[in-house]
């Protein structure tokens, strides 16, 4: 089944707001969840972006395209109503602790520490 995204899936499937979850769709409610969990981890991923780049805008760059890359290959896997197939988009962590290490190192410069 070719990925959708979350109100497509609606319209698809029949479900009417303000149900979220499925009793008995599991394709259903994988769909619902990654688009949940990527709204969940936005916006410290553009805060990230944000900081890092001040200081490393190549890394910061680099890091937030392998982040959303990792998050594309995460919400494809996940929809197809396998929930072990969003394992593929792991390396999304990657991008996350360049962001992460972009910004700390803009920090403890700020602070003089180094």
């Amino acid at each position: 089944m070719m990925t959708m995204c979350r109100d497509a899936s609606r319209v698809y499937f029949y479900y009417k707001y303000p149900t979220m979850y499925s009793d008995s769709n599991i394709v259903f409610n994988c769909i619902q969840r990654a688009h949940g969990n990527f709204l969940e981890n936005y916006p410290q991923f553009l805060f990230l972006l944000l900081v890092g780049g001040l200081s490393h805008p190549k890394l910061s760059t680099f890091g937030g395209i392998l982040y959303l890359l990792g998050r594309i290959v995460y919400a494809l896997g996940y929809s197809t109503g396998d929930p072990q197939k969003r394992m593929r988009g792991m390396f999304t962590h990657f991008g996350n602790l360049s962001l992460l290490y972009a910004s700390a190192h803009f920090a403890t410069n700020l602070l003089g520490w180094f």
